[in-house]
């Protein structure tokens, strides 16, 4: 009998302990599990911020050599109205430079052609001052340091003599627009396929590949306002910015923004760079550096050719990026990649220059205005961007979910609108549109919709004041 009461006490006393683990494990298990829904209300009326429009920034990878890329995009691209497009490979592709008998020259031709392409869009370029000229590396390759590191330093200087001068006749005519050229130096020079350049001395020195751009940046003659920066790194790593950054404030280096690349399928990834950066450049010693703009000067979806990126998850997965990037205030993200090669790859374009979501996804950006307006009730999924100008208003929701399952019939909220007429417009990724009307009163300034949004939609809707 004493043996079945001590057992009895024992399953109790277990009982005591493991049951509230057990139910503590459930809740957060469940709280984890259950997703918020949105329930969105927008102040037409709250102003919290400025939209700076970073996402019409793209960049170009070196899928061909000698092949005018961007001939058959042209129309697409302005259309989309790009503020800058990024290309590198611009001294091997395009045939630069020379030497011959320690005298070096500069050919121009193949490389202007396809900036004068970029400047046909509306965009301006960003160079990525890459790869090494063979002419002038020292045994030849593309991903070597020079023979002659003043070599280097002047092929830096004649670039942007060449891109900025004010004297400068490209194009037949964009010779008053050749102000405000970024020139990155180099790409991704923490990765073996471009060098794998280091912070700490050695052969590849990163710090001197810098800081002979620096010096060719500052004998640049007669030039427009132009940007020099980097590092340009595959991901923003903490020591690449602070040994980097340590050496420009040493040696009193031109630093005009600081540059990294990012690919990640979790939109809020995009949002924790910028926090983690900051909080790098908390020190004192980075005072000066706080404020340098930041560039995203490649993102995606996924650093390898993904075509899960060419459908409506790739097109939310944009939208939603972009709207961590606005709110983190980041001067440009240039998104990888404008075309695909004669493969299948990162293009927003196909290689023959037809849409795909993501372009589609990027124009629904582009109906945002200057203001950003007050959003409550984002959800897990369901974000908002919101912007207001003279009698409209323009949001942007995105139901991003990358296992593509979450749908959701979202209540939506316009709330102190002034009173009058208003003409409705939704236009989702598929270009289809659906326009109503209203009547706002005084007594009630509100507007309420249903919006259903599957898994990855993403649906513009626009307010216009009659």
């Amino acid at each position: 009998m004493k043996i079945k009461t001590l057992a009895l006490t024992i399953i109790k006393i277990i009982l005591v302990i493991i049951i509230p683990i057990f139910l503590f494990k459930s809740f957060q298990y469940l709280s984890k599990a259950a997703p918020k829904k949105a329930n969105i209300v927008v102040d037409t009326n709250k102003i919290v911020g400025f939209i700076r429009p970073n996402w019409k920034a793209l960049a170009q990878g070196g899928e061909e050599k000698g092949v005018e890329m961007f001939v058959n995009v042209i129309s697409p691209l302005t259309d989309l109205a790009p503020n800058y497009i990024r290309i590198d490979h611009i001294y091997d592709f395009y045939d630069v430079v020379s030497k011959d008998n320690g005298v070096i020259s500069f050919n121009w031709t193949k490389l202007d052609q396809t900036v004068c392409h970029i400047f046909q869009t509306g965009a301006k370029p960003m160079l990525a001052l890459s790869y090494m000229p063979p002419s002038i590396s020292n045994d030849g390759s593309l991903i070597s340091p020079p023979s002659n590191w003043y070599d280097w330093s002047l092929v830096v200087q004649k670039t942007i003599e060449h891109y900025s001068g004010k004297n400068s006749s490209l194009c037949g005519q964009v010779n008053d627009r050749l102000t405000d050229i970024y020139y990155e130096v180099w790409n991704e020079p923490d990765l073996e396929s471009f060098g794998k350049w280091s912070l700490y001395g050695g052969s590849k020195d990163y710090k001197l590949l810098y800081y002979y751009s620096s010096l060719g940046a500052g004998n640049a003659k007669n030039v427009n306002h132009f940007l020099l920066g980097g590092p340009a790194t595959t991901a923003p790593y903490k020591n690449w910015f602070q040994v980097f950054l340590n050496y420009v404030a040493e040696n009193k280096l031109r630093l005009d923004f600081i540059s990294f690349h990012h690919y990640s399928k979790q939109a809020d990834d995009f949002y924790d760079d910028i926090i983690k950066i900051n909080d790098w450049l908390a020190d004192d010693k980075y005072t000066k550096f706080r404020f340098v703009p930041k560039i995203i000067s490649e993102w995606g979806f996924d650093s390898s050719a993904n075509l899960v990126a060419d459908t409506n998850i790739g097109a939310a997965h944009t939208v939603a990026s972009i709207r961590n990037l606005i709110e983190q205030q980041v001067e440009a993200a240039f998104a990888f990649e404008v075309k695909d090669g004669p493969t299948p790859s990162w293009g927003i374009l196909s290689y023959n220059g037809q849409p795909k979501p993501r372009y589609f996804a990027l124009k629904l950006l582009n109906t945002l205005s200057k203001t950003q307006l007050k959003v409550d009730g984002e959800g897990t999924y369901v974000k908002t961007i919101a912007s207001s100008s003279y009698n409209k208003v323009n949001i942007v929701l995105v139901n991003y979910d990358i296992n593509n399952r979450n749908t959701e019939l979202v209540p939506l909220t316009f709330i102190n609108l002034t009173p009058g007429n208003y003409k409705i417009t939704e236009t989702n990724l598929e270009k289809k549109t659906l326009t109503s009307s209203i009547i706002i009163n005084a007594s009630d300034p509100t507007l309420k919709k249903f919006i259903i949004m599957p898994p990855n939609s993403v649906i513009s809707i626009e307010l216009i004041k009659e």
